[in-house]
């Protein structure tokens, strides 16, 4: 029986993918890890919410809250540190950015406080981005693990090409964050929005009945005026 060959340009463009590949996969296993979170949520009136967050030695901590519905606007924002310590405290404020740097080891406190309104509720958005954690050097091991297989590595560069993706995924990210920012600029907007046109609407068609009242009013009194029911004698 007659063996099948490869022939040998087929073998190594064969060999070519399998490296790209393995190139390819090993940073979109050290970025899987990714502890940025964002979330939206209603606030009744009179109470108030805590969310926690993880965080590193010598990390950073960025936090960026906006209120975009309810009204007034406007919560009350505290962060607190993992010793119990206030960093941050922001009364009745409808948006504000905040960086903690550096970060200690521990969970860290975010709280929005509504107890101030007694009948409106709030929909908050926030979104949370942490660095400097452990799993950004998840990468590390990936690529040093591809450098032992073969020193030449088919003359590519590696670290060329790690800091070129880490400089792509990093813009990513950012770019995802800044949509997710607008989002809720537009839907604050939107809500503004439609409240103030429920506003403009009612009053029009308060100041409309008015008018109709005070016309019908002055017909009615003119009319009265020229009703003169005593008879004439001749």
């Amino acid at each position: 029986m007659e063996r099948l060959r490869w022939p040998a340009g087929r073998v190594g463009g064969l060999l070519l993918a399998a490296v790209l590949c393995g190139c390819c996969l090993a940073p979109a296993r050290a970025f899987a890890q990714n502890l940025d979170s964002e979330f939206t949520f209603l606030l009744p009136a009179g109470t108030s919410e805590c969310f926690f967050q993880a965080a590193l030695k010598n990390g950073s901590m960025e936090v960026e809250y906006q209120v975009i519905a309810g009204a007034g606007m406007d919560v009350d924002f505290t962060i607190t540190s993992p010793e119990g310590i206030g960093l941050i405290f922001e009364p009745r404020r409808s948006d504000g950015v905040h960086v903690v740097e550096p970060t200690l080891e521990g969970d860290y406190q975010i709280c929005f406080d509504n107890s101030f309104s007694r009948f409106s509720e709030k929909m908050v958005f926030f979104e949370i981005i942490v660095e400097g954690q452990a799993g950004d050097t998840a990468g590390d091991e990936e690529w040093a693990g591809l450098g032992e297989a073969d020193g030449n590595l088919l003359d590519y560069k590696l670290d060329d090409i790690r800091e070129s993706m880490d400089a792509l995924h990093k813009r990513l990210e950012r770019s995802r964050q800044v949509q997710t920012v607008l989002k809720a600029f537009e839907a604050r907007d939107r809500n503004l929005l439609e409240d103030n046109l429920w506003r403009v609407s009612f009053w029009s068609c308060a100041s409309v009945m008015v008018m109709l009242c005070v016309a019908l009013t002055q017909v009615y009194t003119v009319r009265k005026l020229f009703d003169d029911k005593r008879r004439v004698c001749s």
